[in-house]
């Protein structure tokens, strides 16, 4: 976690603890030449990572909005609907293109549902690996010649 002096500064505004008055005065005398300031922005986008380190965004606020519980609800609601109509109609005797309808419908929404769910609601999580590559070009000095 991030313990600078900015950061710290804009999380006791946010509190309330800090006033916005005082923060101002604390940052007024800070100066940053123009190196310093691209390399703190670049700083954790072009830094590579170790191997084995775990990069994770935390939820996005979307996640908990009332537009995408809505939908997740909507989505439940006809993933059952669809799935319980085919399997009613699979006891009933219905005929096969109405049955694979009903299918066609369930996974739609399904997936659609699984969309929503990937994009607004899980967080990003990386695991960061570094492999070798695939592709080994060819060096006078790397192949040796074993004879029998």
């Amino acid at each position: 976690m991030m313990d600078d002096t900015i950061t710290t500064l804009l999380r006791g505004v946010a509190d309330g603890n800090i006033s916005v008055d005082d923060a101002r005065t604390a940052l007024e005398n800070a100066e940053l030449t123009e190196e310093q300031m691209s390399s703190a922005i670049d700083h954790g986008v072009f830094n590579v990572a170790e191997p084995g380190t775990i990069v994770s965004a935390s939820l996005a606020p979307s996640g908990a909005s009332y537009l995408t519980m809505f939908f997740m609800a909507w989505g439940l609601f006809w993933i059952c609907y669809w799935s319980f109509s085919m399997v009613y109609g699979l006891a009933s005797g219905w005929d096969q293109q109405q049955l694979s309808f009903h299918l066609a419908m369930t996974f739609t929404t399904l997936i659609m549902v699984g969309i929503i769910y990937l994009k607004y609601i899980l967080p990003d999580t990386i695991i960061v690996k570094h492999a070798q590559n695939k592709f080994i070009p060819e060096h006078q000095k790397d192949w040796r010649e074993y004879k029998w």
